[in-house]
């Protein structure tokens, strides 16, 4: 069953990402009026920045179908100010290649779409496949697109609040695997994964690479998005767009007063 809303998908891997087909079809199993404004190039760790010193370039791919050279969240501003004639219902981020959970979503272009989304007052969602060694290469897209339409049909049946997006990680298994469905708090990792590489060019001079540490899976807190993907069940994350810590501004009002 179809609903009458008019969708706008972005995402941060680019216009061409197996990812953006398959969030193409889970919109379309949710509308008919389907818009899709994504980055010309992969955008992936830009978080939720802005093109301020540059132009932005859009070149229309197909009906509905536009690349922007810019981030996600100029691919949303341009699609909600600028390409949609009538503000869009829904707003769909990804299907990110790899999971956005714990502290991704600080840095995640995925999870940034959705926000600006949030910011313009739209309901949004980002969405992300995670990935494994053995489906690094070949993401199992097919079960983020056979759970994805349910799960948002049901969470827009009970309403986004306002300032609020909506982030969601599909796990590493086929979608008959999926043991269920789990709201759960944002995690944290025990240690950092990001390392600097450093390499040198063919003229001697060096250069760097940011990269990830390759570790096995270790043990999470209950309850968080890391434990939910770990027991292969799909994890909801509501996020807040205000990111004041309320606990510790009061012991600071007590202190600096």
């Amino acid at each position: 069953m179809t609903l009458q809303m008019r969708i706008l998908i972005t995402n941060d891997d680019g216009i061409h990402a197996p990812g953006l087909d398959a969030c193409e079809k889970i919109a379309r199993a949710l509308s008919d009026d389907v818009w899709i404004v994504a980055p010309e190039t992969d955008q992936s760790g830009v978080a939720h920045s802005l093109s301020l010193n540059d132009p932005l370039r859009l070149r229309e791919v197909d009906d509905r179908r536009y690349a922007v050279k810019g981030t996600p969240t100029d691919c949303v501003i341009m699609g909600v100010r600028h390409i949609m004639k009538k503000k869009p219902d829904l707003i769909l981020s990804g299907v990110n290649r790899g999971r956005n959970a714990a502290e991704d979503v600080t840095y995640s272009g995925t999870v940034a779409g959705a926000m600006e989304g949030t910011v313009l007052g739209v309901p949004s969602f980002a969405l992300s496949q995670a990935f494994g060694f053995a489906t690094r290469s070949a993401p199992l897209w097919e079960t983020s697109v056979r759970h994805g339409p349910d799960i948002i049909r049901r969470v827009l049946e009970v309403g986004v609040p306002k300032d609020v997006l909506v982030n969601i990680n599909f796990p590493d298994c086929v979608a008959e695997q999926v043991a269920g469905v789990a709201v759960c708090a944002q995690g944290k990792r025990d240690q950092d994964l990001l390392r600097i590489e450093p390499r040198v060019d063919g003229r001697g001079n060096a250069y760097y690479w940011i990269a990830f540490e390759r570790q096995l899976t270790a043990e999470q807190r209950p309850g968080t998005d890391l434990a939910t993907l770990v027991e292969k069940k799909i994890a909801v994350t509501p996020l807040r767009l205000d990111l004041t810590d309320e606990p510790f501004m009061t012991l600071l009002a007590e202190a600096l007063d």
